[in-house]
């Protein structure tokens, strides 16, 4: 494991650098969603965490260098190369050449797009929660090619089948872990 930094030091870097709500929101999420998966897979949990919370590091202000300016930005930081090469790994195909490899960086890759697709999903339901959304009720979302139109389907797939996981595994997953986390990234956001 390569050098990294803290969970403080890596919010402020976030925040120099991505000044919206919502995607300070997003990061957060990614950031507890990872946090999920590094559990559920026997993972480090505080390495996947501090990736999912940077991941979009340069996007807020370097959105037409996403995935360009992030290394130069995480190495004036003190992260280390793994670091690095999983942030960058996110944009694979799009704004990217670097292929996830392991498993962090394929669910990364994976559920950047698809954290998003389930919020905005969630934000329709009477109760704007995660908590009471079933499979079924994501899936019709998921089909739907007008509703959240700017989430990439394509790259939902690609990441499934990176992870060798049927789509609704996926699906199912991430949801789970959303929920699971849903209190933590409400209390997360709540100061921005």
């Amino acid at each position: 494991m390569s050098e990294t930094i803290s969970r403080e030091a890596a919010l402020a870097l976030l925040r120099q650098y991505n000044k919206e709500p919502f995607l300070l929101r997003h990061a957060l999420t990614v950031e507890a969603v990872m946090g999920w998966f590094a559990r559920q897979n026997g993972e480090d949990e505080t390495f996947w965490k501090t990736v999912g919370l940077l991941h979009d590091v340069d996007y807020g202000s370097f959105p037409e260098q996403h995935c360009q300016k992030a290394p130069e930005l995480l190495r004036e930081a003190g992260c280390g190369e793994d670091l690095i090469h999983a942030v960058v790994s996110h944009g694979y195909g799009l704004c990217s050449d670097v292929e996830p490899e392991l498993l962090m960086e394929k669910v990364l890759f994976a559920v950047d797009e698809l954290t998003g697709l389930i919020w905005s999903a969630a934000l329709m339901r009477p109760s704007k929660s995660t908590k009471d959304m079933e499979l079924s009720s994501l899936k019709k979302k998921f089909k739907d090619k007008k509703f959240a139109a700017g989430v990439s389907r394509d790259v939902i797939r690609q990441g499934a089948e990176m992870l060798g996981w049927e789509l609704d595994e996926l699906l199912s997953q991430t949801l789970e872990a959303m929920k699971a986390c849903e209190d933590d990234i409400e209390a997360a956001c709540a100061g921005i």
